[in-house]
Order: C-alpha cells, then sequence, then structure tokens
C-alpha cells in the first residue's frame, strides 16, 4: 500500500506541474503544444538524471525510484496527450506541426535521458 501511495503523490505532482507548463504555453495559435512538448522532454531529462543517479551511487532506494521516476516523471510526462495532440494536428491537416512535433519530439527525449545519464556520468 505504501508503494501505490508514493507512485500516487508523485503522479500527483507530476500532473499538476504539467498542467501548470501546458496552461503556459499550449496555444492553438501556435500549431504545436509547447506545453505538452516541454514537459516530455523535461521529464526525460529529470528521468534520465534520476535514473543515472540510481545507478551510479546505488543512493536512491526503492522507495525515491517510485515517488519520483514512477510517479512524478510518470505522471509529468504524457504519451497519451501526445498523440492526441498528432491526431489533432493531422486532422486539421497541418502536416508541417505534425512532422516538427512528432520527429523533435523523439529525437529531443532521447537526447535529454542520454545527456542528462552522460551528466551524471561525468559529475
Amino acid at each position: 500500500m505504501k508503494n501505490i501511495l508514493l507512485v500516487f503523490i508523485g503522479g500527483g505532482f507530476g500532473s499538476v506541474a504539467r498542467y501548470l507548463l501546458s496552461n503556459l504555453f499550449n496555444s492553438p495559435s501556435s500549431g504545436i503544444p509547447y506545453g505538452t512538448f516541454l514537459a516530455n522532454i523535461i521529464g526525460s531529462f529529470v528521468i534520465g538524471i534520476i535514473l543515472g543517479l540510481a545507478a551510479k551511487y546505488e543512493t536512491l532506494s526503492e522507495t525515491h525510484m517510485l515517488l519520483l521516476a514512477t510517479g512524478f516523471c510518470g505522471g509529468f510526462t504524457t504519451f497519451s496527450t501526445f498523440a492526441y495532440e498528432n491526431h489533432e494536428m493531422l486532422k486539421a491537416g497541418d502536416l508541417a506541426s505534425f512532422f516538427a512535433y512528432t520527429v523533435g519530439s523523439f529525437v529531443l527525449g532521447f537526447a535529454a535521458v542520454f545527456l542528462a545519464m552522460l551528466i551524471v556520468k561525468y559529475l
């Protein structure tokens, strides 16, 4: 039960953070939902830092991992919203935004994880 509560608390904070970020940066006029984009890239970087620290120092307990990686990062990042926003761009015929958002999200998301883990490796 403790583990479920940790994921719940972390996920709640992550979801609220994503909601606030989306309110700040998502604009129907821009074509690309920058708030979701930023949440996914920042979340990728943060989980890279968390997992990098866990691997390097073995100081993060299962409790920390559940709260931060599974909970917070899981609540903060969002594949379902990403998929829906892509669907809306395709439906609207906005192929340029669709390709920029999709490719940018994947490339920068992977790069953020690798960069974060590289940073931790050399700290």
